[in-house]
């Protein structure tokens, strides 16, 4: 198959995936992830994907799991993505889906809703031409993965278990690469609980957990060694201006590129307490990714990636990353798994989010090399 030869419309794409865009979908508004949810499964069913609705748990939304047809049952290529973003609902006001000198804005676009709909318009692009499979393909998009996939690993797990490879749909590199190994990502609640007094009257009959959390933030962050980084990212407390406040809470990121820097951190951050009278301080461990190594079947994958590029006259080279996602899950696992197959664009996670039109082409055709040759 002469993959250059696919007639890939640009705008077209783009005018498919603005509504899945402008269907804002923070991973907290289980109902704005659902609605989400509507519009990419309506396009999956469209494609001639049986589409199964998978109910959110833990307060989180729907999954969608879409099998496309195909003469064998057995284990095939399992399309990896999530339908949340980190923007609340109202972002598209300052962040409204725009084109502007060969970029297009929108909340999510870049992380990763592009990438879902690359791997979207790649089968179809294979459909049209005519082309079946070897093995047969199904996409899992899951609604958490921004704050861990603590409601879903199990199920994003247990699915990979049933299949040959993985391709994730993370966005691309900055080089136009991809990622054959991810770092190790640990989560951790804080919690600091002092008394409370009149900020006015009685200020000294108070212990401000607003300070002492303070001071664990700055200690925390001073852990950050080579081996391993501690950011606080997430701080809450207080409620009143003129009451010394009796909780403040925090959330904590580590990530490290070996495991046994990772449990270091985790062993040290358990350990956090308080020695200010009538105060008490809590670390409570969240969700965890494992390090994901680059294995001989990633590394295999991968290859077959690198020469599908080459064939489109694209260079596609490879790395180990920080930021984590959920290959590391299915990469601790052993399943050969290729993340950062998304589109390329830069400021995930800011109101700048964008991604570069030109690589939607390169991208797409890359994607459907590897869903025709895989085997």
């Amino acid at each position: 198959m002469d993959l250059n030869r696919l007639p890939i419309d640009q705008d077209a794409m783009l005018a498919g995936l603005r509504p899945w865009v402008e269907a804002e979908s923070p991973t907290w508004d289980a109902g704005a992830v659902n609605r989400a949810a509507d519009v990419v499964g309506r396009d999956l069913a469209m494609a001639g994907a049986r589409v199964e609705r998978i109910p959110g748990r833990l307060g989180f939304g729907d999954c969608l799991r879409a099998s496309f047809p195909h003469p064998t049952d057995g284990p095939g290529i399992l399309v990896l993505g999530h339908l949340d973003t980190v923007h609340p609902v109202g972002t598209l006001k300052d962040l409204p889906w725009r084109r502007e000198e060969g970029r297009c804005y929108g909340p999510g676009i870049l992380d990763m809703k592009a990438g879902i709909f690359i791997a979207l318009e790649a089968l179809r692009q294979l459909v049209r031409a005519g082309y079946e499979t070897t093995l047969p393909v199904t996409f899992l998009l899951t609604s958490d993965e921004e704050v861990g996939s603590p409601s879903t690993r199990d199920l994003i797990e247990a699915e990979a278990s049933r299949h040959e490879y993985v391709l994730v749909l993370e966005p691309a590199r900055a080089n136009g690469g991809v990622v054959t190994g991810r770092y190790a990502i640990a989560r951790f609640e804080l919690e600091a609980a002092g008394r409370p007094s009149h900020a006015g009257l009685r200020l000294a009959d108070g212990r401000s957990a607003i300070r002492e959390m303070a001071r664990k933030v700055l200690e925390i962050e001073e852990m950050t060694s080579e081996s391993c980084t501690f950011s606080v990212g997430v701080v809450h407390g207080g409620q009143w201006v003129n009451c010394v406040s009796s909780r403040c809470t925090a959330e904590v990121l580590s990530m490290a590129k070996r495991r046994e820097d990772l449990d270091s951190a985790v062993e040290r951050m358990l350990s956090l307490s308080s020695d200010t009278p009538d105060i008490t301080f809590t670390v409570t461990r969240g969700p965890t990714r494992p390090v994901w190594e680059s294995d001989a079947g990633t590394m295999a994958l991968y290859e077959k990636a690198r020469k599908v590029a080459e064939s489109i006259g694209v260079s596609l080279p490879s790395q180990s990353s920080g930021g984590g996602s959920d290959a590391n899950f299915t990469g601790a696992l052993g399943i050969p798994s290729l993340d950062g197959l998304g589109a390329a664009g830069g400021d995930l996670h800011t109101l700048g989010e964008h991604i570069e039109v030109d690589s939607l082409a390169p991208r797409t055709r890359i994607m459907a090399g590897l869903l025709a040759t895989l085997d």
